[in-house]
């Protein structure tokens, strides 16, 4: 009998198979095309075949990729909240600019997606925020896990204007910072319906005029 091993295929050196490359862009392209349209038109409304459509996936491949719809919107999600924790960072942490300053660059560069997008496409997070009574179960505490590290990188942007002397001393940060996002996705759902940035203008001068000592 001849000796198996002599037969086995030498395992493949430099960068991996073509098919691993494939499944991995088109997973990400998958997860890129879901943020789209639930930033557009909520969870329940997102039809899985306009997405694999967009994508050029069959219907029969999108279980090879995600488990279930609902993994598959746990990834959406996930992808999304990187994202826009990135996006806050850019702003927020930017020491070249006063902390309150830092929200308004912030403010603009949203308006400026809402713009782009011809208002069509709102906030993923507030979107399936109120879906919540019929999504699944396990999105619920993810939601609420997101606002919550959003609502830490905005406490700790106030926190420096506070030492700064920008905001006056017996505001409560945290507080603060937790009626921001309640009121900013009230602004952009706002924005969306009325076509304009003019409810998102209105949103942070009145926030920023109710805190700051001048």
């Amino acid at each position: 009998m001849e000796n198996m091993t002599n037969n086995q295929p030498k395992p493949r050196r430099g960068r991996p198979p073509k098919v691993a490359r494939e499944n991995t862009d088109t997973r990400a392209l998958l997860i890129r095309s879901g943020v789209e349209v639930l930033t557009e038109s909520g969870f329940a409304a997102a039809g899985i075949d306009g997405i694999l459509k967009k994508v050029g996936v069959p219907k029969g491949s999108f279980y090879h990729y995600f488990k279930s719809k609902e993994d598959f919107g746990q990834a959406v999600i996930a992808h999304y909240a990187s994202y826009f924790a990135a996006k806050l960072d850019k702003y927020l942490l930017d020491e070249s600019i006063a902390p309150l300053q830092r929200i308004v660059k912030f403010a603009d560069g949203a308006k400026r997606g809402i713009v782009k997008f011809e208002f069509k496409r709102g906030c993923l997070v507030g979107n399936l925020g109120q879906e919540v009574a019929i999504l699944p179960d396990s999105y619920r505490l993810i939601l609420q896990n997101i606002f919550a590290v959003w609502q830490t990188k905005m406490q700790a942007c106030l926190e420096t204007a506070q030492q700064q002397g920008d905001i006056k001393k017996n505001i409560n940060c945290a507080q603060q910072a937790e009626y921001f996002w309640i009121g900013w996705e009230g602004a952009v759902m706002r924005a969306r319906l009325v076509q304009s940035v003019q409810p998102l203008d209105l949103y942070i001068a009145t926030f920023i005029a109710s805190i700051a000592t001048s």
